[in-house]
């Protein structure tokens, strides 16, 4: 049995694996799917029927605009993968070869770069999404940047503990010894053996951006109408949440179950990446 296959089958017997790979494939397939369809068109607005109880014409029911709420569900699942992506995307792609260079420079290098990603995190996402929508205006662009500002300390700082770990085993001071700069025993013996553990912080953090997302959307400062946002769901169905307590239900558990669902994946990938966990399960 070749490796790829004896992969792939620890990986179909790994619960959290194939439960929170089952629950992020339905979120993408969600996503996919409104892009081409969707029960209603998400701008309808159809007063006569609003607040509707789920029904055959209205699966989930409608809001106080008389809006289809499994539309908006469905095309609000682009905006949490959207912002996952390019904020997660951010934070890697300045994060990790910051977190590179304090690793192979190390003194003062590895102290200006690590002090830095401290200053950085006294601005948490809300904090940045405040003062950049009071300069911009509220936005998804300002929501993403302000998420993808808050990943690149962190991403920097698991490189760095990564990465110093790796350069302190035999093989990295035998390609010194070799002649090999630091850049390039960065690139061909570092970055390689981490990147498991930088493949796991990237699901972490992507759902920790679905989670902000909705949280700024929530106060006003992340998507903005007439794009749906699952955040701003909950925002608009608060006022009637004992008229209609399904609006508040459905954009909830959608949240909830994306951020478990890559929560779980990322604990799944944790451990196939790392056949040493696998074994002390």
């Amino acid at each position: 049995m070749s490796n790829t296959q004896a992969s792939w089958r620890r990986a179909w017997r790994h619960p959290s694996f194939v439960a929170g790979g089952s629950m992020v494939l339905l979120l993408v397939l969600s996503a996919l799917v409104s892009v081409f369809w969707s029960p209603y068109p998400v701008g309808d607005i159809d007063i006569p029927n609003k607040l509707a109880p789920p029904s055959a014409a209205h699966w989930l029911g409608t809001d106080s605009l008389g809006r289809d709420i499994a539309s908006l569900l469905l095309v609000g699942s682009q905006n949490s993968l959207w912002v996952g992506f390019i904020a997660v995307g951010l934070g890697m792609g300045a994060g990790v070869p910051l977190g590179l260079l304090a690793a192979a420079r190390r003194g003062w290098v590895e102290e200006l770069v690590m002090r830095a990603a401290d200053l950085t995190f006294a601005f948490p996402a809300l904090l940045s999404a405040i003062m950049l929508s009071a300069i911009y205006g509220p936005g998804l662009v300002v929501s993403v940047v302000a998420i993808g500002i808050f990943n690149i300390p962190v991403f920097a700082r698991i490189t760095r503990g990564a990465a110093n770990a790796v350069w302190s085993r035999d093989f990295c001071a035998a390609a010194r010894t070799a002649g090999k700069g630091s850049w390039r025993i960065t690139r061909e013996h570092v970055l390689p053996n981490i990147l498991s553990v930088l493949i796991v912080q990237a699901t972490i953090q992507f759902a920790i951006a679905i989670l902000a997302e909705a949280a700024l959307s929530y106060l006003g400062l992340g998507t903005q109408p007439p794009q749906p946002s699952w955040g701003r769901m909950l925002n608009e169905a608060q006022s009637q949440m004992f008229q209609a307590p399904w609006l508040a239900v459905y954009p909830g558990v959608a949240i909830a179950l994306a951020v478990l669902g890559l929560n779980l994946m990322g604990d799944g990938l944790r451990d196939l990446l790392d056949p040493r966990l696998a074994r002390q399960r």
